[in-house]
């Protein structure tokens, strides 16, 4: 569920990132546009200004003023503004008192300037003052107003007019100089021999120092007769410069070259195209498919994803075609939604290049079975800016975690456990139906109390130790790793309750928190206890009973095994009817005893007492001893008695009384099923890395029903005896570390095997119980 949830958030953070991006470069390339045009602006103003200077320059020795703001200051002509304050009367000599002065003069005057500074209309008058007249002409260029003052004395000029131009050229940052047909400098301003390296003039005339970079278009503009222009990277006071020249023709032959210095802006168009690179090649790398439009609603930009997304030509898109033309295409190819009025529908989505404020995101649902999501912005130089999003997996994903999510609340609602979720911020973020009947509380009360706090104050009135609920807080919202390791614990409520409670911190920075009732538990657990002792008490009671019982059976069958030999041997004072009773007598009491000597050695395994030596048998002794101790018994009821050995079986490991019990047995069992005539076989070999005893007989087999119970105790009377030998014999086995098995058919006998490993360890103390 985390891992999808993470899918998901990845998925809309992607589309974030893509919208943000492509809004921040074209938020920031227009700027950037918007720098360089007030760049280019400024420029044009500084030309006019020049060129407004130099033409005033050229017509009248005269001051030339540049008003701006209504603060004045003098461009060039001192000589001529200091003539011109002496007409006028002005003590202070400067361009802000002579405007003053005007000013103050003629009312029609102040009007006629105050219309230039405001409005820029131009003008033109003579301002009479003690001393003689000036004549004022004004007009705009750019940001300034520029008044040309001239001091009229007998119809002539003060100062000369080639100083004057001189001083005006001579004023400029940049590089301006005066150029032969040959676009050989003639004469240059101070930045143009600061440029060219030259003291003097005629120090670079001498050594032929230029700028060879606008010589060529100073020729070019003096012998085509127009105006040329031209931009060239140029190296300024140790600094590389980007200089815009303009080279105008003059009368009589030569050219007027005139530098603009336009580093900022040509820096910032190269940053703005750098930026504008970038911006393409980041669109190109993400998933979503970008496509702008621009305000004639042509495709200005599509990145790759776009092309792979509708499947459509590069060629073709590079052509520029239309929005409406890329939907027809679209809708010819069966790529877009499905509409009943496809006119209608286009007609809509042209429509939005025209809606103001933001517009809505959308879902297409395509013919193929994708889902997109659309998202539309406005571009800010015009158009708009389409971003398209395949949605289909995350929708797949998103239907998955909602099912799971549904799921899991429907899982938590089926445990008897109650069971909350908190987040990391102490958020109760999920509980199941249990957790409120466990604290007696309606899921409406726990979905209003929201966080961990709310929910103790509920549950408080059950459990109310402050102590406990610090404790739990501290495993939901402290940020240590340690406080939020697992927990165990049991609490006991105010009604008598016995709860345990677990917490487990989640993947996610969760914490669950899991509450059981266990009071019903801990009842049982105590009489289950209580019963576990009493079976104990009475087991121990029932082997004491069979040891004393068995202890006081023994003395006086004893007695009577002794009593019936001693008849036997009285030879001819004892008849043979008596002979015959003595000899039942005896055999009963042996059988008994043997009943006695196998309910205590049942009696030893039942508690663990039995103990096994561990040693090594002769196969062969083994099975030729037992033949040889019922040998008596199997001749009396005619019965023959073989062994067989296998030759590669020498030792059989194990406990030699144990072992001979167990044939003991079998034997007895084979002799009372074996009719007279027939055969019993003991024989020993090895296979499969055990070894193998078996006792096979001849006689009347054992039904089917009877043989699942078999080696039960107390079951098998149909065959004699009391039925705990063969009981005895699958313990015996067992504590050797193998198990017995039978193979019988009705009326062909039976076979008894005992599986042996081949390599038996001593046990000191018997490792299987049986229960009565």
């Amino acid at each position: 569920m985390n891992s999808q949830y993470l899918i998901l958030a990845a998925a809309g953070g992607a589309v974030s990132l893509a919208i943000c991006a492509t809004l921040w470069a074209l938020a920031q390339r227009r700027r950037l546009e918007a720098v360089i045009d007030s760049l280019n602006a400024k420029m044009s103003r500084m030309q006019e200004d020049a060129l407004a200077a130099h033409a005033s320059a050229e017509a009248f020795d005269s001051a030339l003023l540049a008003v701006e703001d209504g603060a004045a200051q003098l461009a060039t002509g001192e000589d001529s503004l200091e003539a011109c304050a002496k007409v006028l009367g002005v003590d202070a000599v400067s361009a802000q008192a002579v405007v003053n002065a005007l000013m103050r003069g003629d009312p029609d005057h102040a009007r006629r300037l105050r219309a230039l500074f405001e409005r820029g209309e131009p003008c033109a008058f003579e301002a009479r003052g003690p001393a003689g007249a000036v004549s004022v002409e004004g007009r705009a260029a750019g940001a300034f107003a520029w008044l040309r003052l001239a001091a009229l004395a007998g119809g002539t000029d003060v100062l000369p007019t080639a100083a004057r131009f001189a001083a005006l050229l001579d004023a400029r940052p940049e590089p301006a100089w005066i150029a032969g047909g040959d676009g050989k400098p003639q004469w240059g301003n101070r930045a143009w021999l600061a440029a060219a390296q030259a003291e003097s003039m005629s120090q670079a005339l001498a050594n032929g120092h230029s700028l060879d970079a606008a010589d060529a278009l100073a020729a070019e503009a003096a012998n085509l007769g127009t105006a040329r222009e031209t931009l060239r990277w140029t190296s300024l006071d140790g600094r590389r410069r980007a200089l815009r020249f303009v080279a105008e023709p003059l009368e009589g032959g030569g050219a007027g070259v005139w530098s603009f210095d336009v580093t900022s802006a040509e820096e910032i168009k190269e940053t703005l195209k750098r930026q504008i690179e970038a911006h393409d090649e980041t669109l190109n790398h993400i998933a979503e498919a970008v496509a702008i439009f621009g305000a004639g609603k042509r495709l200005m930009f599509y990145n790759a994803a776009f092309a792979s997304l509708w499947n459509l030509e590069p060629a073709w898109l590079s052509d520029r075609p239309s929005h409406g033309e890329v939907l027809d295409r679209l809708r010819q190819r069966r790529r877009l939604p499905e509409t009943a009025d496809y006119a209608r529908w286009r007609a809509e989505e042209l429509s939005r290049y025209e809606a103001s404020g933001p517009l809505a995101d959308d879902v297409w649902i395509l013919p193929d079975g994708r889902t997109l999501r659309v998202v539309r912005q406005p571009h800010p130089l015009g158009g708009l800016v389409f971003l398209f999003s395949n949605i289909t997996g995350e929708l797949r994903l998103k239907a998955q975690y909602n099912a799971q999510i549904q799921v899991q609340q429907a899982t938590l609602d089926k445990l008897n456990d109650a069971v909350a979720v908190f987040g990391s911020e102490g958020r109760l973020r999920l509980h199941n139906e249990a957790f409120a009947r466990f604290w007696n509380v309606t899921p409406a009360l726990l979905d209003d109390a929201g966080d961990f706090e709310g929910v103790v104050e509920l549950c408080t009135p059950r459990l109310h130790d402050p102590a406990f609920w610090r404790d739990l807080k501290g495993r939901v919202a402290d940020p240590d790793p340690e406080s939020r390791a697992p927990m165990v614990g049991e609490a006991r409520t105010s009604d008598d309750r016995i709860v345990i409670y677990q917490t487990k911190p989640l993947p996610d920075g969760a914490t669950l928190i899991a509450f059981a009732d266990v009071t019903d538990n801990r009842q049982l657990e105590s009489a289950l206890a209580d019963r576990s002792q009493a079976l104990a008490e009475a087991e121990r009671l029932k082997r004491d009973f069979v040891g004393n019982v068995s202890y006081e059976l023994r003395t006086p069958l004893t007695t009577i095994i002794g009593y019936s030999e001693l008849l036997q041997d009285q030879g001819e004072s004892l008849s043979e009817r008596g002979k015959g009773y003595a000899a039942s007598v005896r055999g009963a009491a042996m059988q008994l005893a043997r009943s006695i000597e196998d309910v205590l050695d049942i009696a030893q395994i039942d508690a663990n007492e039995m103990v096994l030596a561990n040693d090594e048998n002769k196969a062969l002794d083994l099975l030729e001893q037992a033949a040889a101790r019922w040998s008596a018994q199997a001749e009396g009821a005619k019965v023959e008695i073989f062994t067989a050995c296998d030759d590669a079986l020498y030792f059989i490991r194990g406990d030699a009384r144990r072992l001979a019990q167990t044939l003991d047995h079998l034997i007895e069992n084979a002799l009372r099923l074996t009719p007279a005539g027939g055969r019993i076989t003991l024989s020993a070999q090895r296979a499969a890395g055990e070894v193998r005893l078996q006792v096979s007989d001849t006689g009347r087999g054992i039904p089917f029903h009877v043989q699942p119970y078999l080696f039960d105790r107390f079951v098998g009377r149909d065959r004699g005896g009391a039925g705990l030998g063969l009981a005895l014999v699958k313990s015996l086995i067992e504590l050797h570390g193998g198990w017995v098995e039978v193979q019988s058919e009705p009326g062909q006998g039976a076979v008894f095997t005992c599986h042996l490993p081949e390599d038996v360890q001593a046990q000191g103390v018997a490792q299987a119980v049986l229960h009565f």
